[in-house]
Parts: structure tokens; sequence; C-alpha cells
């Protein structure tokens, strides 16, 4: 079915035309159980403000029959995902019966088999017009209104909407039961929900909510071992954002739903939706619980932000992300174990942005969006991570007091309702008392990442396309290294404006520029300070400095102002003394990308037994050993890291370190289908088989690379999760480019035929790239497939972004 895209001018005639009053909508999954069907009943009431006027409503199915004021309306008419109406009155009810057997390819739902048990699990998620797909609706953000669900599932499942169920009772007719949950507030289309399976459901009750948590029954054990810390993420989180927005989250019931095959997550009303992926089959490192508890605090922070205040059109879809990555940050460095998490944002996730702002594919953070598809194309790291750091910059532009005072200001007046970034900027100004017009211009419309350099005694800013430098309230850290210790010897802070500003510091010869991390900026530091942190960097005390060394070290390797070989040396370091959790793993994935995929094929076998060597040295250290044996696995290049990990996995309580060891065995061409065979008996994962495709598809041949394709572009065989992104770099192993060629240009023709909704085809995308592997010449032909307008936008801006790291990297290699 080919579908519109509802366009801006579209949906502000509806808006002017249109108030929902209310949404009543049964739902019929027995079709599921053992086949595709899924069926539903919408009941929408609204009034026209203009009686005799016409519109549609969105409904992407197959229509059965519908009625408008008890006539009949004629479905054949229904065409692209639109039924027209008639001439309406000036209060309204439509019905709208329809169905589809569009349950497999996650376009709105997903119907998944798991394969262990054969038990069925759906879900729905609806961002940002794929509502219509499930029942009828005006599937815009800004046509709020109740929605009230009836569901009717088979008796072995249970059902999550967007509250706790009114009542549950037997089907009269079959063997089913009957779901009927209350009136949701008023909601856009796009953040209801109805999951349904045999879920295992375990119940909390804390601090006045009710709080649930499910997983499908294969996952069971590891939802029950990671079970106490999630319940204390989630009291922490709602405690946290509670208070600090003035606005306690309005009910009682809270539930986190762990669903097979979702690449990501989803912000449902009081019913969040997690790829099960968060449920890590081996007891998860440091690093993987901080991702975990990022995505709760993220989905949490959407409930004000997104939910409870929705903004009225996708063009400020950036700022609903933004916000909710930056509160998740603030969040749990405020209020969980996790107190250095703004030290890990900038070692793990600041990169991705950087590298996406300074390549062809930059744009602005707020942009015209003409209709919802060019909203998703923009869903990418400038979105999330540089809207977050312009926001983290905005809090220390105005201070944070201002900005808090100004959120509650916000949540206040707007409860319920639709805004725009107008709206938010003014409660901001009034609570800072500053003007910020020409801040929010120029941090939000103009596109590119500002260069800062300390020249002497003055702050240089170099601009893209020669724009006019932004505002920057940073800081700088002064250190004295004459001596065997680094001494501080002062650390300011200043607002840059314009291109050069004049600063009074202390003498010393390590001058750390954005220290503290507040803003988004690249940072070329003078020749000293260049060599004296890199040189240094385990004796700096703060962990943001340390995280600041590393991720200007990336940068300069993106600006190629610096070379692999001495990036990879800073790294080993800092790693030989790092005590911090929430910096060890992040510098050992760090160092490997630089030894592995940046280095030279002459240097980066000498550069991943360093790293190995460095791994071996953190093995003995209870915080660091999962991460450093993890690394080690991946790097193992002599015979006494072998006899470390071969002693570590007769240890291990988990296959994990086993099926790791086999994946850098089969890379050095050393596959053994028995041993593979063993471990895939003996693990109990659901989805064990991925990790025999990782073995695959390390392995220089030919037939593990087709099948491991397969999997991605034939079979659509690959689960959507953060794994799907390491099988993808597993696939495009740098050392063997010349295999690989062939597969790199068809991976060019693959996206023109992806199937799936757009989170799982965003992952195939990024995955799947031969970032490393790719050559000059696939670099060119990258290049101009980015312009091939019969490709989708966002795999466009994908294409642009990855390739100008590639070139980095080709350049970087020559260094």
């Amino acid at each position: 079915m080919t579908l519109s895209s509802l366009t801006k001018s579209e949906a502000a005639i509806r808006s002017d035309l249109l108030e929902v009053q209310r949404y009543d909508i049964a739902v019929d999954m027995t079709g599921l159980l053992e086949g595709e069907r899924f069926a539903s009943v919408s009941t929408i009431a609204f009034t026209c403000s203009d009686p005799g006027a016409t519109t549609f409503v969105d409904v992407a199915m197959d229509v059965r029959r519908a009625t408008l004021n008890g006539e009949e309306v004629d479905v054949s008419q229904a065409a692209d995902g639109r039924l027209p109406l008639p001439p309406l009155a000036a209060d309204n009810v439509l019905v709208v019966e329809a169905d589809t057997t569009n349950t497999g390819r996650g376009e709105g739902i997903l119907r998944t088999v798991d394969p262990t048990d054969k038990l069925v699990y759906v879900w729905t998620s609806l961002e940002p017009d794929e509502a219509r797909r499930v029942w009828a609706c005006f599937d815009q953000p800004d046509l709020k209104a109740p929605h009230r669900f009836v569901v009717t599932a088979p008796s072995s499942w249970v059902v999550t909407s967007n509250g706790a169920p009114e009542s549950v009772t037997d089907a009269e007719t079959q063997d089913a039961r009957v779901w009927t949950f209350p009136d949701t507030p008023r909601l856009s289309t796009y953040v209801v929900v109805v999951n349904a399976g045999p879920f295992h459901e375990v119940r909390r009750r804390h601090d006045g909510y009710d709080l649930g948590f499910y997983c499908r029954q294969s996952l069971v054990p590891v939802l029950e071992r990671d079970l106490d810390e999630m319940v204390t993420l989630t009291r922490q989180g709602l405690a946290f954002f509670g208070e600090k927005f003035g606005y306690p989250f309005p009910q009682e019931r809270y539930d986190q739903v762990f669903v097979p095959n979702l690449g990501g997550a989803m912000e449902n009303w009081g019913c969040v939706t997690y790829g099960d992926g968060q449920l890590f089959r081996t007891p998860p490192t440091h690093a993987q619980r901080a991702v975990r508890a990022e995505f709760i605090f993220h989905e949490m922070a959407h409930m004000w932000f997104g939910d409870l205040v929705t903004m009225q059109w996708w063009d400020d879809l950036w700022l609903n992300e933004a916000f909710a990555s930056w509160a998740a940050n603030w969040g749990m460095a405020g209020a969980s174990e996790f107190t250095e998490q703004w030290a890990t944002f900038l070692a793990v996730s600041k990169r991705t942005a950087y590298e996406m702002d300074m390549s062809p594919a930059r744009h602005p953070i707020r942009s015209d969006v003409p209709d919802v598809s060019a909203a998703m194309s923009n869903f990418d790291a400038i979105t999330y991570v540089k809207g977050q750091s312009v926001l983290h910059q905005l809090v220390a532009f105005i201070g944070e007091d201002a900005f808090v005072e100004g959120l509650r200001d916000y949540f206040s007046r707007y409860a319920f309702t639709n805004t725009r970034l107008d709206d938010l900027m003014d409660c901001y100004s009034r609570s800072s008392g500053r003007d910020l017009s020409a801040w929010t211009k120029a941090w939000l419309d103009e596109a590119g990442t500002d260069v800062i350099s300390l020249v002497d005694d003055e702050l240089v800013v170099q601009t893209t396309d020669d724009q006019e430098p932004r505002p920057h309230r940073l800081d700088i850290a002064v250190f004295d290294t004459t001596g065997d210790d680094l001494v501080p010897v002062g650390r300011s802070s200043h607002e840059v404006g314009g291109r050069r500003t004049p600063v009074d510091l202390p003498a010393g010869d390590l001058r750390l520029v954005n220290a503290g991390d507040f803003t988004f900026a690249a940072v070329k530091p003078d020749p000293v300070s260049l060599t004296r942190m890199l040189e240094r960097v385990q004796q700096l005390e703060d962990p943001l400095d340390r995280a600041l060394v590393a991720a200007t070290a990336g940068q300069l390797l993106l600006l190629g102002d610096v070379a692999p070989r001495d990036v990879s040396a800073a790294l080993n370091r800092a790693l030989s003394s790092e005590t911090s959790p929430a910096l060890i793993e992040p510098f050992l994935s760090q160092a490997l990308q630089v030894a592995d995929r940046w280095a030279p094929a002459s240097e980066s076998p000498d550069l991943l037994r360093g790293l190995a060597d460095a791994a071996v040295r953190l093995v003995g250290l209870p915080d660091a050993r999962q991460a450093a044996l993890r690394t080690l696995a991946a790097s193992a290049s002599t015979d006494a890291h072998w006899t470390a990990l071969e002693a570590a996995a007769e240890d291990a309580t988990d296959l994990d370190l086993a099926w790791r060891m086999a994946v850098r065995r089969s890379e050095l061409g050393d596959y053994d289908e028995d041993r593979v065979a063993r471990l895939l008996e003996s693990d109990p994962d659901p989805d064990a088989g991925m990790r025999r495709l990782a073995v695959l598809a390390a392995n220089p041949s030919v037939e593990a690379k087709e099948e491991v394709w397969r999997a991605f572009f034939v079979d659509y065989a690959v689960p959507a999760s953060r794994e799907t992104l390491v099988l993808g770099s597993t696939f495009w192993r740098p050392g063997q480019a010349e295999l690989l060629a062939p597969f790199a240009h068809r991976y060019l023709e693959e996206l023109h035929t992806l199937k799936g909704g757009l989170l799982n085809q965003g992952l195939t995308i990024r995955a799947m790239y031969p970032l490393g592997a790719g050559d000059a010449r696939f670099l060119a032909a990258a290049e101009a497939a980015a312009d091939d307008p019969s490709l989708m936008a966002y795999a466009r801006n994908q294409l642009r972004s990855n390739s100008f790291v590639l070139g980095r990297i080709l350049q970087a290699r020559q260094l």
C-alpha cells in the first residue's frame, strides 16, 4: 500500500477545522495467535468549526465499513492511507471498521514468534504517523484526545495499554478475554499503545506508584536478575523529575514492557516499550547498565516532555528527543548511582554528533518539515546528541536554577496541550531575565560545528561556511606540568562572543578548553597543550577532564590533526590507571576503534597487541574485569592473551566470553563449526542464533559473509537491537577489505529495497555501512548515491555522514 505523507499545511487546515473529543477503539487480536490478522473498530467523536466542510481520516488498513453520523461512507474511496469523509456536521461521530495482515514488518505493529517456545508476542509503536496502520484516527500530534481501548485477545495473553485495565472478562463466543481500559488523558495519537502476548508480569508498589515490568517467558531469568536495579532506577527517576518539574507524574500506573525486535524504545504514556535487547543475556557491564538506565530515564522524561506537553508539529521533533536525552543524563547524574554520567556521555555519545555535524550531512537542529516523512529523515545524532548538548549549553548559559524554573513554568502552563519552541524559550527568558532570541537563532538555525582555539590569550572561533560564531559559555582549566605531578593552577568561566574573545589565564603549559564540557564545539589545543594532554591524560583528577582529552583526540582525528598511533598511545596511558567505571569501557571501546578501524593496515596489528596488553592488566580489577575481557577477546594477538582468555572462560558462569573468543578466532581464520554448534546448543538465549551469525560475520570467507548478508537483506532475520550495530561492525573487518569490496557495492543497491519500520531500517542502514572496510572506489560510489533522490532521505543523510567519516579514516591512515 502506497501511503501519502501528511503535509504541514494539511495538518494546519485539519487542526483549524476539527477538535477531537474522544476515541473509543475496539481491538481484536485473536487473529494473531495463529495468523496475521489484526482488526479494529475506531469510533471518533469530533466537532467541526465549519459545518459542510470536508476532510479525511487516516487509515492505512483494509477498510471494511465506515459510517459518519449513522450514514454509510463510501469506503471504496479509501486510498493512500486516507478515507475521504462526506460533508461534516457541527458534531460528528465517525465509526471505521478495518483490519490488516501487515503485522510482520514492524510498521506500527509487529507480531513475533519466539524461536525457543513458539509463543507469540505483539507490540504497537506508533511514532510518527503509524497509528493509522492499526486504527482509524486523525494522525497528527496537535489533535489530542482521550483514548479508550477495549481489547479482545487470546485467553492466554496479557494485554498492556496506557493505564491499568478496568476489567478483564471472558469473551462470550471464543477462547479469549476482553480487556477494558479507562480513558487516557488528552494524548496525541502516537503515544497510545496496545501490547499483548503471554508476558511474564512483575508488579511493585513504591512511593504511591504501581510499577509493572513485562518480558517474554524465555527471558524471565534475565528480568528477575536485574529487576531490583530497574525498580530502583524507576523510583529515582519518577521522584527526581516529579520534584524538579514541579509536576509529579499524574498517574498511579507506570509499566515498562520489554518486547522482541524493537529497535530502540517508545515513550507511550504510562506504558513504555523497550526492545528486549535491554535485558542483557549476560550480567551487564557498568557501561551496559548505564545505557539501560539512560533508556529508562529518557523514556520517562518524555512523559512530561512529549506526552504531557507535545510539540504542535514535527519541525520541533528535535526538541522532544533532545530534551529527553539531556534530562536522562541530568537525572542519572543527580539521582542515581551513575553520578559521572556526563563524563560517560562525553566519552561515548558526543562523538557521533561531531561526526555528523562536521560532515556534508549536517543540518540545523531546527528546520522546516514540510511533511511527516521529512521529519524522520533527521532522526539522527544531530537531533539527539547535538540537541541535548545545546540544551546543556543553555543550562550553563542561563544557570540551572533559571532553567528549572523555566521548565516548571512550561509544564504548568501547557499541560495536555501543544506548543512550539517559542513557548519554551519564552519561559526560559522569563526565568532568566535574558533575551534568548539571538541565542536560539545561532544555535538552532545554523548547521555545523564551531572550532575553538586558544591562541596566546584569545579564544578564536572558526565557523562553518563563514557564518557568525555562536555564543559559548565555557570553562578553561590550566595545569602546570613542569614537575612529575600535574598541578592545577586555575579554572575559569568565560562567555565567548564573536570571533575573538580575550581571556586572562594563569601561567601553565596545559590548557584545557571546554573543561567540564559545557558547550558543543570542537577544540584545537595549542601544540604544547596537545602534547601534554596526550602524554599525561592519566594524571588528570576529574573524570570529565580525562573524558575531554579522549573526546578532543577523537575530534582531532576527524580534523586530520593527529595520527591514530598517537591517540592509541594516549588511550593506553589513560587505561593504565583509570579507576572510574564510567570511563573504563568507553576508553577501551575508543581504543579498539582507533587500533582496528582508523590505523593503517601496517600498524593495526601492533596497536591491537598493545591494547590487548593493556586489557590483560585490567582483568584483575573487579570494576574493569568484564569490559577488559571483552576487549581482550576482540584484540587477542599472542599466546599469552589466549591463555588469559581461556582461564577466564573456564571460570565464567555464562557463554558470552566463549562466543566473543569464537568471533576473534573466526576472524583470524580459525572457524570451528563443531565449537559453534556446541555453544549454540548450550546457550539458553532465544536470540543465540545471532551469536552464531557474529562468528560467521567475522570469518574471511565468501560463504560465511553470504549467509550473514542473507540474514540482513533477504530473510530480515536479524532482530533489531543495539547488537545489530555490533554484528555490522563484525562483518566489515578492515583487514578483509579485498574480500568485502563486492559486498560494499551491494550495500548501496540494497538501500533501495529495505523493508520494515523506520527504527529497524535505520539500524540496518547504519550497521551495514562498510566503515573502515570501504576503499576510495566505494567512497566515491557512496557519495554519489547520497545524491540519488530515489533513496529515502534518512538513507541519504546516513550515507553522507558515514562517508565523511570513512574519508577521514582513509586520510588518517596516511599520517
